[in-house]
């Protein structure tokens, strides 16, 4: 008897007020990074009616100006009309901002400064910025090796951004969100049970304001504009027993910074894996790479994806671990999940042969520090938004699978090779 059930994962839009946090935090980390590589930051940002207070520990050469920054992303995001509740140009931006801890700093500075008199390999002399767990995952329920939950709602989250932005639907606003419910029939994806998109919008559309008559216009419109492009070139649809749910309560025209709050590193579901893979609990979103939290998760990411791209698992999991100021992981764990073509000490083996997994060697690998200044000041503020793992519209180290071949090639020899990590 085959087993079913249900997985559900959630998107929000960039103008969601977590989002709004989560990429002002990353705009203000490029900025400081590309006028300054080594730049220390943990930029945390806060947002509410008319405010947007910056605070955080941060240490660099740079010279940037943080209002201006605020402001510029915010107007990009689509926060210019005061009707909102929310604007660029009338919201007060308050900065609160110190040093990085030299209790913190010197389990990576001093060793950075000091790694010329010392002996033995380089990477090991520049340890962890902090303790913690991170996961990666990968799976090949979708063309970008993601889990197809996620990689839906965050397809229909991007495509409500993008038909406001091009006006093919003008009187939707910033804020929004979406679920997706995907049925699975033994670990495989057959089905979608529900569709939920809840999207910030004007009062009135056509000049009508009876919300009945607004409500079933959006309906309708959404799943023109947006669930069918959507679902337009993979085999898994809706059918006509898929429940579409738009706007339950029946209105949305509060949103944004005016109808709720928002602060840098509360979707860390979001963005990852849609709760479909377990979470180390560290956000991403302004942190520089030096710190484990970012740069361990993007790592394992790398690790995971390239296992299931050598069609060595359908499913896989990485966990690694790390001391404050310690160069090596404490742990590393693959798991399968039962799907390994091979035995999970074996794919151990093969991590520890091919993949750099101390933090400068991961820095080093992904060249986290200088791709903000390579790609004009924008590479962690695109990851903000829509996810940080399976961005096909984004060139990310961390997701090329050019470690695949590799590892087949690999398992041609014999096992009890050293560790190379």
């Amino acid at each position: 008897m085959s087993r079913k059930y249900l997985f559900s994962s959630e998107s929000v839009t960039e103008g969601h007020p977590d989002k709004i946090c989560d990429q002002i935090s990353d705009t203000i980390l490029d900025a400081l990074l590309s006028e300054d590589d080594q730049s220390r930051v943990a930029a945390e940002v806060v947002v509410n009616t008319g405010l947007v207070l910056l605070t955080g520990e941060i240490t660099s050469k740079a010279q940037i100006n943080f209002v201006d920054l605020v402001r510029n992303k915010l107007t990009e995001i689509g926060y210019t009309d005061a009707d909102n509740g929310f604007s660029a140009n009338s919201c007060s931006v308050l900065t609160a901002v110190d040093k990085q801890s030299p209790d913190i700093s010197q389990g990576v500075s001093s060793a950075h400064e000091s790694r010329q008199q010392l002996s033995g390999d380089e990477l090991d002399t520049i340890g962890a910025g902090d303790q913690g767990l991170m996961f990666g995952f990968a799976c090949n329920e979708t063309p970008e090796l993601m889990p197809m939950p996620i990689s839906l709602a965050h397809r229909a989250t991007r495509r409500l951004a993008a038909v406001r932005k091009t006006g093919e639907l003008p009187y939707l606003r910033p804020d929004g969100k979406s679920q997706i419910t995907v049925i699975y029939e033994e670990g495989k994806p057959v089905g979608i049970d529900t569709i939920l998109l809840s999207t910030q919008h004007d009062p009135s559309i056509d000049g009508n304001t009876d919300e009945a008559t607004v409500h079933a216009k959006i309906k309708q419109d959404l799943w023109e504009a947006v669930v069918k492009p959507v679902f337009a070139d993979i085999d898994v649809k809706p059918d006509d027993r898929t429940r579409y749910l738009v706007n339950p309560t029946g209105k949305f025209v509060v949103g944004g910074p005016q109808g709720d709050s928002g602060l840098t590193g509360r979707k860390i579901i979001v963005d990852t894996y849609g709760g479909y893979s377990r979470h180390g609990g560290g956000a991403f979103s302004g942190k520089d790479p030096t710190k484990v939290d970012r740069s361990a998760a993007y790592a394992s990411r790398y690790v995971a994806k390239n296992i299931v791209a050598a069609g060595l698992a359908d499913k896989c999991e990485v966990q690694l671990s790390y001391a404050i100021g310690v160069a090596r992981p404490v742990s590393i764990l693959v798991d399968t999940f039962g799907t390994g073509k091979v035995n999970e000490e074996r794919l151990l083996e093969l991590v520890q042969q091919h993949f750099e997994l101390r933090p400068a060697g991961i820095l080093q690998a992904f060249n986290l520090q200088r791709l903000p200044a390579e790609q004009n000041g924008r590479l962690y503020q695109e990851t903000a938004a829509y996810g940080h793992f399976g961005r096909p519209d984004l060139d990310l180290p961390w997701e090329r699978t050019d470690k695949a071949e590799l590892l087949k090639e690999s398992l041609k020899q014999p096992s009890g090779a050293t560790a190379g990590a």
